[in-house]
């Protein structure tokens, strides 16, 4: 028998678990009792914080500035309590452990990259999971090393300064400026089963349940609900190149979705992607208490129009549910240069179609068998868009909703949406799936999110 090869003690070696990774216990009967006490900076591939669910909140802020592998990722986890609720994380009258060196502690109560202590490090291949991130906004303080200081309007529950591959998962980002902030230094991320709702500051239009700007960002099957009282963002707000929104709940918000240019980057700006957003198979509510009648915005907000997304918004098999007394606009687009393909939607307006336009500026429409409540107007007189498809349209009084009132939006079987629905083109079908492509709107689970994992 041949002497083993030094090659194929590497190729051995590689295909064993991660013998050398560490899993790091906190919490009550744990080796750990606090957060500060994990070795944050020296965290490796492989290694686990595993959190553990107690009665009351942690109260410590942490930094992540290291980075796992496609193989062996670093995992945050939480451990929930036999009842099903999550570790709380709460930035209220938290604590910076020592020895933890990281500028803009005001932006985050959990914050990825950016730190001195490892410095110029680019996080990469996290998973943070199972969590309950809360409350990082004024007038709500912690204590840094410099001290006293009070969050910043615009602090995040969830703060990514930079980072690639990361991965957030069933966490509850709430009671914040922004649930979640991700800076264009940011690179494939993935947002997935997630709560985010009550988030903003009151009688600001600058702090969002969602505000990012990434290349490449998915978005899915998340529960977006109402931001706090009096607070004027929007729901989602992107800048990203790569955008994919898909099998969420998003409820309530300025704005459901506000898609607009990137700011921070021109690398983002010069992206092929950049130029085609991808929004299907929502869930989309649109509240009483919103002073833009606008459902969904695409192009550009920053005034430079060379900078505006200029391409095409892909919006199909949705379900738009209008319950504002007022108008409702579907779609506001920038320019001319932005384009609108939608397909298989289902949109209500709760008061009727005569107050449910198409669109309110500029812009292209391509339609293609969508549903629309009765007497629906292309705009409401402030401009002349560019729509072709309406001919296509189906229209009627209720859709055959099981229980619109309670949020029951599952088609009745003699619902006219069944079975309605216009195929979609290969190239599409093929890379973005929907559960039932034979029926107009979303598929299931289109139906109230579960209380028990969706907190009010």
């Amino acid at each position: 028998m041949p002497f083993p090869t030094l090659h194929s003690f590497i190729l051995l070696f590689s295909l064993l678990p991660s013998t050398f990774a560490t899993t790091y216990e906190v919490g009550p009967h744990q080796k750990l009792s606090t957060l500060a006490e994990v070795p944050w900076p020296n965290l490796q591939p492989g290694d686990i914080v595993a959190i553990h669910s107690r009665p009351n909140p942690y109260q410590k802020k942490f930094v992540l500035s290291v980075r796992g592998s496609a193989e062996k990722p670093i995992i945050i986890r939480g451990i929930p309590a036999p009842d099903g609720s999550r570790p709380i994380i709460d930035g209220r009258d938290a604590v910076t452990p020592k020895n933890l060196h990281y500028w803009g502690g005001e932006r985050s109560v959990i914050k990825i990259g950016g730190a001195t202590e490892p410095a110029n490090i680019t996080p990469a291949h996290l998973l943070i999971e199972n969590l309950d991130i809360r409350s990082a906004r004024p007038p709500f303080q912690f204590t840094s090393r410099k001290g006293l200081e009070l969050y910043s309007k615009n602090a995040a529950a969830l703060f990514i300064e930079t980072g690639e591959n990361l991965v957030i998962r069933n966490c509850a980002l709430h009671d914040s400026g922004n649930g979640l902030f991700a800076s264009h230094a940011s690179r494939n991320l993935l947002i997935d089963h997630c709560q985010i709702y009550d988030n903003g500051i009151e009688n600001s239009i600058y702090e969002h349940n969602s505000y990012t700007e990434a290349l490449q960002i998915t978005f899915e099957n998340n529960h977006f609900g109402p931001l706090r009282p009096l607070c004027l963002g929007n729901n989602l707000k992107d800048r990203s190149a790569g955008l994919i929104v898909r099998n969420n709940w998003i409820e309530g918000g300025n704005r459901a979705l506000d898609l607009v240019d990137a700011e921070g980057s021109a690398e983002l700006r010069d992206h092929p992607s950049y130029r085609h957003s991808w929004v299907y198979n929502n869930t989309l509510i649109k509240l009483d208490d919103a002073p833009n009648h606008q459902v969904v915005h695409y192009g550009g907000d920053s005034g430079k129009l060379a900078w505006y997304r200029q391409g095409t918004l892909h919006f199909f098999h949705n379900t738009v549910i209008s319950r504002r007394t007022k108008r409702t606009t579907l779609f506001g687009l920038s320019s001319n240069a932005e384009r609108v393909e939608a397909q298989n939607n289902l949109f209500y307006d709760r008061f009727g179609g005569s107050k449910l336009a198409l669109c309110d500026g500029p812009g292209q429409f391509i339609l293609d068998r969508n549903w629309f409540s009765t007497a629906w107007v292309t705009n409401h007189g402030f401009s002349n868009p560019t729509i072709s498809g309406t001919e296509t349209s189906l229209t009627g009084d209720l859709p055959g909703f099981t229980n619109e009132p309670l949020n029951n939006f599952l088609l009745l079987p003699n619902s006219p949406a069944i079975q309605a629905a216009s195929p979609l083109p290969p190239t599409i079908s093929s890379v973005h799936p929907i559960p039932n492509p034979k029926n107009l709107g979303a598929s299931p689970p289109n139906q109230p999110p579960n209380p028990t994992t969706s907190p009010k």
